[in-house]
């Protein structure tokens, strides 16, 4: 059976930058293995919805909860991969933190955290797939941007 964890692709949206190169993505460098930058997700405990553990992990490893993120309607994408020959799933939700101010707290997991615009998330990100997911986040704000002007 596959691992199976949920997070996040917290965004933050700069009122002093025009659209579309306003929008920041949060990733949260490891302070384990190889470092990499992610965005914030977890393992699903035993009887945990979905959903819930994004919210719980999200506040676990950066700090921010809830009352402080905005989970948008119509995204989610689903990664599969193998992590020392095991295959894992992991789903994503689009959040927008709701006050782009909001400080970051980071967990003992990281030890690093950047807020980056699309291009530059994907080079930290490093994984196609999550570079994928990253892009397609982004495609999905733009839509909706252009909706409502």
């Amino acid at each position: 059976m596959a691992l199976r964890a949920c997070g996040f692709i917290v965004f933050r949206r700069l009122a002093v930058v025009p659209p579309p190169d306003n929008i920041e993505y949060l990733l949260l460098q490891t302070s384990y293995g190889e470092h990499h930058w992610t965005p914030p997700k977890g393992h699903v405990d035993p009887g945990e919805e979905d959903l819930i553990t994004a919210l719980r992990e999200t506040k676990e490893e950066a700090g921010l909860g809830a009352e402080q993120l905005q989970v948008l309607d119509g995204f989610v994408q689903e990664l599969r991969y193998e992590v020392r020959g095991r295959p894992k799933e992991v789903l994503y939700w689009l959040a927008e933190l709701r006050d782009p101010g909001t400080a970051v707290t980071l967990s003992d997991e990281h030890q690093d955290y950047r807020w980056a615009r699309v291009e530059e998330a994907c080079t930290l990100a490093q994984y196609k797939d999550l570079q994928d997911t990253l892009r397609a986040a982004h495609r999905h704000l733009e839509a909706d941007q252009d909706k409502q002007q």
